[in-house]
Formats: structure tokens, C-alpha cells, sequence
């Protein structure tokens, strides 16, 4: 492709992706106008909720405006004044960082790939930036330097970032931008970018161990407590396509959900509104919204909640053990494998696993209504240090600390041992067998060491000297040489056996 039809082609893949992300509220916001208010409502309010959504999803601010009348009946204090709701749904960022993957590898494969990544994120944005003017509203508007901004950095970090795997997998020459992150790199010396390197690997590592035991819990939860979800859920008397609305808005929130669940893990915990905490160290909720996927929370102590806190624990320390062979040899090949730089990686392997968990929980709390609901979600300073303190503490031991080897050494010594115990013994045998030994074997050890020649190794079925090709001397030979009056038995005879007849 040329460089026009490439440009067409990444604002295609843009399109595609915001069209999917905006095309999900839509069409259930679509089926609620037409089944469940019957079409008496205009079309547009439906519209605006679909982008506020899609929007609030990547973490767009909304600014919301009750008329008094639903203020005066919702009963919350405060419920007048502008609401700012900064909670992001990250279901449909996780969607879209899936489908800029997608497009990442497909604008690769063309020959214009610098011009393919830069139409595909301005044309995002601009769909973007388009998108929220749409939804502007005395009653619920998003902020609009956001919407051009968190959505288009939501899609261009997995479209940039798939670009690039999928060139080196292609074996494709760098663009300008690649050969100078390349050039920069390389003038870092090599025992940094050695420490840095396995620092990050195993602060990666850790994160995705602990956001994968937190995706197990809060699936165990949803499991366990399916009684109080359906319960909820029948109180909401939304019907089939209100439930089914419930239910999308649930499943955006899910991601949000598993981070909770990982800050949880990490010791912190979450709040679900102001004075509330929950965390293995306690548990204090007040009133909830009647949101089903929320009765799966415990609302009491656990009898064994700080169990959670060994699993960034042993995470870390599992995932540094692993990982420990390697980099101690990349480290002794710079001459730099000491105590001081396994340290340093320890450390950095905690500060990237803090990062890491202290933006992911940055990203899923914020202020989901007026009131006490303002504080939802955990607080990122807090988990990121956490998480920084327990990982850094995990590495740094599984790196300077050397295992004791109970299976490798201990195998060693006791094969050693029972072999020096096998060859005393065969030297012992040795030395009695040759006490024994006739003046004849000496005669022949002699002769053979004489400088007589060795004998060659008979192969499989060759005859002896002086045998017959059948393995044992002619009968005629034999007799031959017997000495007189020695009875020769015949080969061929049979012995008499009374009544039995031959």
C-alpha cells in the first residue's frame, strides 16, 4: 500500500475501534428507548448516556446536575450541588487496549508504518474530542481536554507498543523514532540496563501474579455468593432489558472489581465510601448502592484474611528465585555480580511492582456519586508502597540469600560414598580370589604379558578352534582322543526307560 491508502486504512482501524467501544452502550440503550419506554423519550438522551459511559470508561470526568425535584428525592445531602463523577469503568479501556492490539499488529504489516500510527491515534482523537462535544448537557457533561487526551492515550500506548513487537518479529529495519529510543538505550552502561532490566521483570512478573490471584478471589466470591447477587438483582425490578443494562454496566466495572481485590491482597484494601474500609486487617462498610456484583463483598472480619498478605509474599520471592540464575550470570559477565547489585535489583523489582499496582489502583477508584460515595476504591500512594515495601523486602532475600541444597547435595554424598563402598569391596574379592590362584594362571597372566598378542573377541556364533560350526567337537575327534577302556556315550543315544518304547 501507498502512503494515501495506508493513512485510510489506520483511520479505518481508528473508526473501527471507537465504533465498537460507543456501538455496546448504544445498542442497549437503543433496546431500553424502544421496548421499555416505548419510544415516547427523544432518541438523543439516550445517545448522551451511551458516550457519557464510553467516555466515563476511560476515565473522562462527568459533571452531573440533578433538577431539584430529583434531588429532593434521592434524600442525599448535597444532592443539588454539580456531582463530579471520576470513577472510570475500565471494562471498555481494557477493550479498548484490546482491539488497539489488534489494530497495533494489522498497521504494522504495511510499508508506511510511521505514517499508519500516527493517522490512526489523530483520527482517534479527533473521533474522541467529537464524541464528547456530541454529549454536552446542562444536566451531564464530560470534560472535553479529557476526552481528548485519556482515550487517545488509552489506545495509542497498546497500538504503538504492537507496532513495534510485531517489526522485530518481522525483522523489519527501525523507523526514526525506534532507532533513537534504540541509540539511547545502548549509551546506558550494561550493569545498569542489567539491573534496571531484571528489576522491572520481576516487578512485572510479581503485579501479574497477584492481579491473577485477585481475578481467582473475587471469581471465588462471585461463586460463593450467587444467592445475595440474584436477591439483588430480583430487588431491582428492571425486567429483562433493565437487567440485562445492570449487567453491561457490571461487567464494564469488573476490572475495577479485581483491582480492588489486588489492593485487598496487598494490605490496604478499598473503600466503598467515606469511612468505610475494607482490607485483611478489618472490615467497616456503612450503607451500599443496591448494585448486585456488590453482594459479594464481605461485610464482616475474616477469620483468615492476613493469609492474603503472603501472596505478593511469595509471589515475589518465587518469581525472584526463578529468575536468579539468569540474572546472576548477566551480572558476572559485566564483573558486577555482588551484594550491592542484587540489592539494587531487589529494589528495583519492588519500586516497578509498586508502580505498577499503585496506577492500576490510581485508575479504578474515584468518585462515583454525591455524598459519601465521593471516596470508591482503594488509595494508590498507599498500595503502591505497600506493594513496594513487600516485593523489595521478597527479592532482595531470594537474591543475596543462597538456598540450602538438600536434594542435589545430599544425592552427591551418598552416590560418592556407596561408590567408595563398592570398589573397597571389589578390591577385597580381588585380593582373596588371588591367593588362591593356581601356578597355571600365573604361567598364563605371564605368557599373555610376554608380548604375545591379545586374543581377538570371538563374534556370536563363530565356532571355537577345534570345534564344528555346530559349537562343540566332532564325535570322531573325540573318541580319538579318550583314553583306552573310557567308555565314549554316543551323542545320538537315549537312555532306557521302562515302558516306554522309542
Amino acid at each position: 500500500m501507498n502512503r494515501p491508502v495506508t493513512a485510510v486504512f489506520a483511520a479505518l482501524e481508528a473508526l473501527l475501534v471507537v465504533g465498537i467501544g460507543v456501538g455496546l452502550p448504544v445498542a442497549v440503550m437503543s433496546l431500553l428507548w424502544a421496548f421499555q419506554y416505548g419510544l415516547q423519550l427523544d432518541w438523543v438522551i439516550f445517545w448522551r448516556a451511551s458516550v457519557d459511559t464510553w467516555l466515563a470508561g476511560h476515565g473522562v470526568d462527568l459533571t452531573l446536575q440533578l433538577s431539584g425535584a430529583a434531588a429532593d428525592a434521592s434524600g442525599v445531602a448535597g444532592a443539588d450541588a454539580p456531582i463530579h463523577v471520576t470513577i472510570a469503568a475500565l471494562g471498555f479501556s481494557a477493550l479498548t487496549v484490546f482491539l488497539g492490539i489488534r489494530a497495533g499488529r494489522a498497521i504494522a504489516e504495511t510499508k508506511h508504518r510511521s505514517i499508519g500510527l500516527l493517522t490512526t491515534i489523530a483520527t482517534f482523537a479527533l473521533l474522541s474530542l467529537g464524541l464528547a462535544a456530541t454529549a454536552q448537557h446542562e444536566l451531564a457533561s464530560p470534560s472535553l481536554w479529557q476526552a481528548a487526551l485519556l482515550p487517545t492515550l488509552v489506545y495509542a500506548v497498546p497500538v504503538i507498543g504492537m507496532a513495534e513487537v510485531t517489526r522485530r518479529r518481522r525483522g523489519e529495519g527501525p523507523d526514526p523514532v525506534s532507532a533513537f529510543g534504540t541509540r539511547a538505550i545502548t549509551r546506558v552502561p550494561q550493569t545498569v540496563r542489567i539491573v534496571a532490566g531484571g528489576g522491572l521483570r520481576i516487578g512485572l512478573a510479581t503485579a501479574a501474579i497477584v492481579v491473577a490471584g485477585a481475578a481467582v478471589l473475587v471469581a471465588l466470591l462471585l461463586l460463593t455468593h450467587f444467592a445475595q447477587i440474584i436477591t439483588l438483582y430480583e430487588g431491582a425490578h428492571g425486567g429483562l432489558l433493565g437487567g440485562l443494562a445492570l449487567t453491561l454496566g457490571q461487567l464494564a466495572l469488573l476490572p475495577n472489581i479485581v483491582v480492588w481485590a489486588a489492593s485487598w491482597l496487598v494490605g490496604p484494601g478499598f473503600a466503598l465510601g467515606t469511612g468505610s474500609a475494607v482490607s485483611p486487617l478489618g472490615t467497616t462498610v456503612g450503607p451500599m448502592p443496591a448494585v448486585p456484583f456488590l453482594g459479594a463483598l464481605p461485610t464482616a472480619d475474616l477469620p483468615f484474611a492476613f493469609v492474603g498478605l503472603l501472596v505478593p509474599v511469595v509471589a515475589a520471592f518465587v518469581v525472584t528465585t526463578l529468575m536468579r540464575p539468569r540474572i546472576q550470570s548477566m551480572l558476572a559477565s559485566t564483573g558486577a555480580d555482588d551484594v550491592l547489585r542484587r540489592v539494587l535489583v531487589g529494589v528495583g523489582g519492588g519500586l516497578a511492582a509498586g508502580i505498577v499496582l499503585g496506577a492500576a489502583a490510581w485508575a479504578s477508584a474515584g468518585s462515583a456519586g454525591p455524598g459519601r460515595l465521593v471516596d470508591v476504591g482503594p488509595d494508590p500512594w498507599l498500595v503502591g508502597g505497600f506493594a513496594a515495601l513487600e516485593v523489595a523486602v521478597s527479592a532482595v532475600l531470594a537474591l543475596i540469600v543462597t538456598p540450602p541444597r538438600f536434594a542435589t547435595g545430599a544425592g552427591d554424598r551418598t552416590r560418592a560414598s556407596f561408590g567408595a563402598s563398592v570398589v573397597t569391596r571389589a578390591r577385597e574379592a580381588a585380593g582373596r580370589s588371588g591367593g588362591s590362584a593356581t601356578a597355571g594362571d600365573d604361567s598364563e597372566k605371564a605368557t599373555s604379558t610376554s608380548g604375545s598378542s591379545p586374543r581377538a573377541p570371538r563374534e556370536f556364533g563363530t565356532p571355537r578352534v577345534g570345534e564344528s560350526a555346530g559349537g562343540a567337537s566332532s564325535v570322531g575327534d573325540r573318541a580319538a582322543s579318550a583314553a583306552p577302556g573310557e567308555h565314549t556315550p554316543d551323542p545320538d543315544a537315549t537312555d532306557r526307560i521302562d515302558g516306554v518304547t522309542r
